[in-house]
């Protein structure tokens, strides 16, 4: 299945919940640990190389920034989790927004947790990856910069991650493996969100 990506605007930045727009159109948030290529991710993903702001400095992304895709769904660009060189009180700002954010949003149908292919697992992504559990956020795993590394490694740092989950997990979420650069998991993450929007289209 081709997906075409026929608009996408950015529309505004909210620094609290209370700032985000009306409406139940479907929300697609995209978080990770600062720097792990969010923004790099969300511009291949809608084709336009400049919609998400990118940036080689961790917590470039400091509000909850709304993109209208198609001009039928939202992506959501949260602040990176992690090692942004910000005071206490700022990194605990975003951590309140973003837990306000993935609690309360009534039309958030599923959380892209972004993580680097290139690293053995992290415990701050496993302890997100937690918190969202305990929220009952529904969410995929998506794998980025597979192409910095050789494959060989990706699939050793994959096979980690997933030993790590299944000390707590049962099942695990989805997993999708991309690379901003080659365009890799592009389709997948498309067709993963035609098909959840098509199970919320009012009949």
């Amino acid at each position: 299945m081709r997906i075409e990506i026929k608009s996408a605007e950015f529309i505004k930045s909210c620094p609290s919940i209370k700032w985000c727009p009306t409406g139940s159109i479907p929300e697609y948030a995209f978080i990770g640990r600062s720097n792990v290529g969010k923004s790099s991710l969300i511009n291949m993903l809608v084709d336009k190389k400049k919609l998400a702001q990118t940036s080689s400095t961790p917590g470039k992304t400091q509000q909850i920034n709304y993109f209208l895709i198609n001009e039928s769904w939202h992506v959501v660009d949260l602040p990176g989790y992690g090692f942004a060189k910000r005071s206490k009180k700022v990194r605990e700002t975003w951590g309140k927004m973003i837990n306000d954010y993935l609690s309360m949003r009534e039309n958030l149908f599923n959380t892209f947790v972004l993580i680097d292919s290139r690293l053995t697992p992290q415990a701050i992504d496993l302890e997100f990856i937690g918190n969202l559990a305990e929220l009952q956020v529904p969410f995929t795993l998506v794998f980025t910069k597979v192409d910095k590394i050789k494959k060989k490694e990706v699939e050793k740092n994959i096979h980690l991650f997933k030993e790590e989950l299944y000390k707590d997990w049962l099942e695990l979420p989805p997993i999708i493996k991309t690379s901003a650069k080659n365009k890799d998991g592009r389709e997948e993450i498309l067709e993963f969100i035609t098909n959840t929007n098509k199970l919320f289209t009012k009949k």
